[in-house]
């Protein structure tokens, strides 16, 4: 039976690249010229620093941008609340890898109120469709993508 699987994972090594872009593009700025401001990555996180909170605004959307270049979608960008931490002030800025249970519960309720003979099970931090047809997986893809979901997904393993 063809089946395929729905995920949501990013590119560490892409993420990493993107980061080190943005940190590129802010040392060359003009407006970024003898301030205090830099990225620094952890996994999945990366920390925005800098001296006034219009420049952390201005780094998420230099970082943003560098993302879409990597074809990383900005959608799993998680960004934080401000810290301010003596004369700099911080971001946090989370990247979503993995698809969490409540997103996956609502998967299978979106796939199951579309009335498409196919069948889903959750597994760990997937969604595994099932069906009997291939037209009907291909009718659940584009259902999944037309649908507003906080969160990039990818098809994967797809089996005929």
């Amino acid at each position: 039976m063809p089946s395929f699987d729905v995920v949501s994972e990013v590119d560490l090594h892409q993420f990493t690249n993107a980061v080190d872009q943005a940190s590129r593009v802010v040392e060359t700025r003009f407006d970024f010229k003898g301030i205090d401001a830099s990225y620094a990555r952890d996994k999945l996180t990366c920390t925005i620093t800098a001296q006034a909170d219009f420049q952390i605004d201005q780094m998420v959307d230099i970082l943003r941008g560098t993302l879409i270049k990597s074809k990383i979608d900005p959608l799993a960008m998680e960004v934080g609340d401000l810290q301010a931490t003596g004369k700099l002030v911080k971001k946090e800025v989370t990247v979503k890898d993995g698809l969490e249970i409540e997103l996956a519960k609502k998967i299978v309720k979106l796939i199951k109120e579309g009335k498409t003979k196919v069948q889903t099970a959750i597994q760990d931090e997937q969604v595994r469709v099932t069906g009997k047809k291939r037209d009907d997986l291909q009718e659940v893809m584009a259902m999944l993508r037309e649908a507003k979901l906080d969160q990039p997904l990818q098809f994967t393993n797809f089996r005929d």
